[in-house]
């Protein structure tokens, strides 16, 4: 299934997209995609509907953030091969975790407003889990049936704040519009996981192109890790990393300004469109 929400910003409902592409509305069924919606329980009821007997919603609705009311946005950094040596960085032994806060969740194709004083705004095109299943001390063999989907997400990073002021990545991960989910939720029975490619286009030239036969740490391991130093409960969202091509990589270094375009994608999980816009109040 693929899951999606549209909308106006805070006023989004649910739907689903039907094999024609077309979205229909979920809202008889559900009151949003959220965590309390998001067991295995939950989703095979919602499988078990026709979408045909759905209301279909008008084309060129605003899409928004693909899960509603996230709890935890949790990151996994360096996680890829390529990425970890062009940013001059060993190979870690463990996951790399750090956190978005869940203030900068926004829409795929909502605009990036620059961050108050920013000069280094990177991109990174990246898999994200949406936890369905509470999971603690999860072996890795049982991690993913704590998965309810996946999802595209753009993990936004001001560099400056992020390594050059003092510690905590949070600072340059978390400006609003920092965290773009979506456009849709799949659920883990319509992807190999395995060998998802990943791209990332800013105004129309590739930067970043990549599998996730690359992750150093798999999906099920992530999981297995986060779950040993907390208990993940439904809603939370896991970003599992970005392949190597990120501006602050580049030589000389590359960073978003105002009237950029970004696009990205991942196979099975939709692209996202976002225009870079001057900082203002969000």
């Amino acid at each position: 299934m693929k899951l999606i929400r549209f909308g106006e910003p805070g006023h989004e409902r649910p739907g689903i997209v039907d094999p024609s592409g077309a979205i229909r509305a979920l809202g008889a069924l559900v009151d949003d995609i959220s965590g309390e919606h998001l067991s295995r329980a939950a989703l095979g009821r919602i499988a078990a509907v026709d979408p045909d007997s759905l209301p279909v919603v008008p084309p060129h609705v605003r899409i928004g953030p693909c899960v509603a009311t996230v709890r935890n946005f949790i990151s996994v950094g360096l996680n890829y091969v390529d990425h970890a040596l062009e940013s001059n960085a060993p190979i870690p032994p463990e996951p790399v975790l750090f956190n978005k806060l869940t203030s900068c969740v926004s829409g795929p194709d909502d605009p990036i407003v620059l961050m108050k004083g920013s000069e280094k705004t990177d991109w990174e095109v990246e898999v994200a889990m949406v936890i369905g299943e509470p999971a603690y001390l999860a072996d890795e063999a049982e991690a993913l049936s704590a998965v309810a989907g996946f999802c595209v997400c753009h993990d936004v990073s001001e560099r400056e704040f992020q390594l050059e002021r003092g510690g905590q990545w949070m600072k340059g991960k978390s400006g609003p519009t920092y965290g773009p989910l979506g456009p849709w939720l799949v659920t883990p029975d319509e992807l190999d996981v395995g060998n998802l490619d990943l791209w990332l286009d800013v105004n129309g030239q590739r930067m970043q192109t990549g599998n996730t036969a690359r992750m150093i740490f798999s999906f099920a391991k992530i999981v297995s890790y986060i779950s040993r130093f907390m208990k993940l409960m439904p809603g939370d969202v896991i970003t599992t990393g970005t392949p190597r091509g990120v501006g602050m990589a580049m030589n000389p270094p590359r960073f978003l300004k105002a009237g950029d375009v970004v696009t990205l994608g991942v196979t099975g999980l939709g692209q996202q469109r976002q225009s870079v816009v001057p900082h203002r109040t969000v």
